[in-house]
Formats: structure tokens, sequence, C-alpha cells
């Protein structure tokens, strides 16, 4: 086993290939994951597609993929959980620099590392993991449900529980049903949020927001939004609006109907100005804005906790398996909502 192939990002030539490259050996206190399932995230679209540009690269080349799970293959030395070889795991979306304060408990700071972006992931047959971002999985949770959790579940998940704090019988809307979005809603409803309105222009991801739990999906082009709004909310308004979307023009429309002391949950990630037009209404009702980056280790736990128990069934997100070989087809697929995806899962 000297070779494998891996989906790997040249950052000078701007290229996506799948190639053959050697297998990686793990360091000190690192193991090596025998990937069995790699999500496709938006995230990895926009590194090819030259949108996402990776702030702390360890390299000029990467291995994309930052949902992974798999199996322990081999341990580095000085490695001290004591983990064998053989525990199925899934992987944290990314580590800490291991330079600064915030990695005390490690918590995204400014040298907070991606994998996929700032250092290889998962899009390969074989990658490497420190220790301390592996999560271990039960036998009954499936390497492509676990491979989703660190990200497509955990953003809105952290979004939900720790950004915004959401509490039973608050009223939620959700602007984009698309990966993260869709688990936006089924983690609101999880908690108890009520109601909680899906918006999107598309009406397949409006059904999906149905079947996912929304009790009403809404057009945000429709002439009487805002009076739909407040007619499902008792005229109260929304208590949290998360954009998943990452749109200026979701921003504000999402900010026009909170209600009082009403949050605007920032999700979705752009690098277009935040702008809010409104003006009195704004300071008199107490509205916030709030920014929000990915999960936390804590999430990713008590989300492999809540699925392995049957409180979070994540079947109905995987919507296609594709070889591994394959992965530009599948990157052509979610850029261009092909068969509208929620998540599509690289087998190697």
């Amino acid at each position: 086993m000297d070779t494998m192939l891996a989906g790997r990002f040249h950052l000078d030539s701007k290229k996506f290939v799948v190639e053959e490259v050697p297998v990686p050996v793990p360091g000190p206190g690192e193991v090596l994951v025998e990937v069995k399932a790699a999500g496709v995230c938006l995230s990895d679209v926009h590194l090819i597609d030259g949108s996402l540009v990776p702030l702390f690269a360890t390299s000029g080349t990467v291995t994309v993929g930052h949902e992974v799970s798999g199996v322990i293959h081999t341990s580095g030395p000085d490695v001290k959980r004591g983990l064998a070889v053989g525990t199925r795991v899934t992987l944290e979306a990314g580590k800490t620099c291991g330079q600064c304060a915030g990695c005390v408990r490690r918590r995204p700071c400014t040298q907070m590392l991606t994998a996929g972006i700032d250092y290889d992931g998962g899009w390969a047959q074989y990658t490497v993991a420190r220790e301390d971002t592996l999560i271990p999985i039960p036998e009954s949770l499936p390497f492509d449900q676990a491979a989703i959790i660190p990200d497509a579940v955990s953003t809105p998940y952290a979004a939900v529980v720790t950004t915004a704090g959401v509490r039973p019988a608050q009223a939620v809307g959700v602007w984009g049903v698309g990966g993260v979005g869709a688990h936006n809603v089924r983690l609101a409803r999880l908690v108890g949020a009520a109601p909680v309105i899906a918006v999107d222009p598309l009406p397949g991801a409006r059904e999906r927001a149905l079947a996912f739990g929304a009790d009403l999906a809404l057009d945000p082009a429709a002439p009487d939004f805002a009076d739909q709004v407040r007619a499902a909310t008792g005229g109260r308004g929304l208590d949290f609006a998360f954009d998943c979307a990452g749109v200026p023009a979701v921003r504000e429309q999402a900010a026009s109907v909170l209600g009082r002391e009403g949050a605007l949950i920032l999700v979705g990630i752009t690098p277009k100005p935040l702008t809010i037009t409104e003006g009195l209404t704004f300071n008199y009702l107490g509205k916030q804005v709030r920014g929000h980056y990915g999960g936390t280790p804590e999430s990713v736990t008590e989300l492999v906790r809540l699925a392995a128990c049957g409180r979070l069934d994540l079947a109905p997100s995987i919507t296609d398996h594709i070889p591994l070989a394959n992965a530009v087809d599948a990157v052509n697929r979610l850029e261009n909502k092909i068969g509208d995806p929620i998540r599509l899962i690289l087998v190697p």
C-alpha cells in the first residue's frame, strides 16, 4: 500500500483532479484513517471554483473534503487516546493551529484550520487526522450519515442550540433549504421551535422542507410574504431568522420579519458586505444580528449520540453515493443542483 486515489486541488493552477498520490504517514499524535465515506459540500465547490480562498494553506496542493468517516488503520507515535485499530470514527471538520490561547477549548479562532481547505482532507482512500479530532461512532450509525455530521448537521445544530439558543415554542424562519438549511429545519423542530417556517424560491426545496418538519414553506418572492409570516406567528414576527443561503437580499428580508428582540443568525457565508437598510424599527424592536461559523466538538459528539439513539434519522439526507474516482461529476452535480441534492457521498 504505497499509493492511493485522492481528489486534489492545485492552488496555483486552480485545477481539481483525482490522481494517485502517496499514502500519508501519521506523525506524533496522529492516526491514519481508512476513509469509508466523504460528503460533498458547497464549500468544496467554492474552493474548486475559486470563490473560497484558503487563509492558512499548508501546501500548494490540498486533498479536498471535510466531511469524513472511516476506521482507524494505523496509529502514529505518541497517540494517547488508545483508540484501537478498526475503531469506527468521524472526523471534526477542522482543527486549531495549536499556537494560540483559543486552542485550550478548541474553539474557532483566527488560526482555525479547515480540513480539505487549509490542510489535506478526506476525498481519498486514506487520510491522516490528529487524535483529538476523532469522534468514535457506534456500529448502528452508517458511515455515510456519520460523515455529514461534522458540517452539514453540526453547523446548523450549533447555530440553533448555541448561537441562537432556541427555546420551545419560539418562532423560527430558515432561508435556503439546501444541505445546511434542510438540517436547520429539522434541528429547529427537534428543539421544539414552533412554528418553523422554511423560505426558498425553489418549489422542490419547499416540498423537502415540509418533509423535513417545517410547518410552513414560503416563496420569498410572494407578494404577501410578510403577511404570511405575521399570520403564522400570530402577528409577533420571528424570534430567530436563520440565513443559510449567504445572500444579501435574504438578510434584508429576514431582518424585516423579525419580532421584538428577534435575532438574525448568519449561518451562510458570503464575502459580500452585510447591510441592513431597516431604520428606526430595528432599534425600537431591539433586533439583533449574530454571526455564526461551523460547529463545535461538543456538537459533533452530541449529534452522534442523538443519531445513535434514534432521535435524528439522517438517512433522508443522503441523496446518492458516487465513486471517489468520479468526484468531478459529484462537484458538477452539486454546483448545478442536478437532482436537487442534499448530500452526495463519495465512496473510495
